[in-house]
């Protein structure tokens, strides 16, 4: 797993084995991810969803502690997947990064607790899937309107972005600092050392 330029975000770029039925790839081994997170990845729940083009998921994240890690693979198709530092304190914090999941290099991405995560459907019924740390707890998810011109997110210029009425309405990265929704890069840290320690409460 290579590290993204955001601290607790990595990208799996896994050897892909093709052959004339298909191809073969590993697409998570929980040794790797171990060492490179510095902890075990618990799994508490498993997402799919399959998107038409342009539809734009996010900017998602929720409250830490628990928060929710995910690492997320598109199985058929392609996608701009997009991790935001909303970490308040935090050395990078408004930057992003883009990585494109699809189905031909197979790569994967990891965000820790506390990072906004959110893509945009390259290609019609794009299909991903998200292996979750914590299960949806409407009561500590919240949101960053994807299209907010203070973050500058490169979404592509020739996709029509198609947003849910809930992602429509989400505040801006500084609305959502001024009502106190984002979570802090010192909370974030503590718990991903928690994690790494074995502390974390259950």
């Amino acid at each position: 797993m290579r590290p993204l330029s955001l601290s607790g975000a990595w990208v799996h770029e896994p050897k892909v084995f093709p052959d004339g039925r298909g191809s073969f790839h590993e697409w998570f081994k929980a040794p790797v991810f171990t060492e490179a997170a510095g902890h075990s990845f618990t799994l508490a729940q498993a997402n799919m969803s399959v998107s038409s083009r342009g539809t734009l998921r996010g900017i998602h994240f929720a409250d830490v502690p628990p928060g929710q890690a995910k690492y997320v693979k598109c199985v058929r198709g392609a996608v701009l997947d997009v991790i935001v530092d909303i970490r308040t304190g935090s050395p990078t914090f408004g930057q992003w990064e883009a990585v494109r999941l699809d189905d031909q290099d197979h790569h994967a991405v990891y965000l820790s607790e506390g990072l906004g995560h959110g893509f945009m459907a390259l290609t019609e019924d794009a299909t991903v899937v998200y292996l979750c740390s914590e299960g949806y707890a409407p009561e500590r998810e919240h949101g960053i309107h994807p299209l907010d011109p203070a973050l500058g997110i490169e979404w592509p210029a020739d996709v029509a972005p198609l947003l849910s009425a809930k992602d429509e309405q989400a505040p801006t990265l500084a609305e959502a600092r001024e009502q106190g929704l984002l979570p802090s890069y010192e909370e974030c840290v503590a718990y991903r050392e928690s994690l790494a320690a074995g502390t974390a409460p259950s």
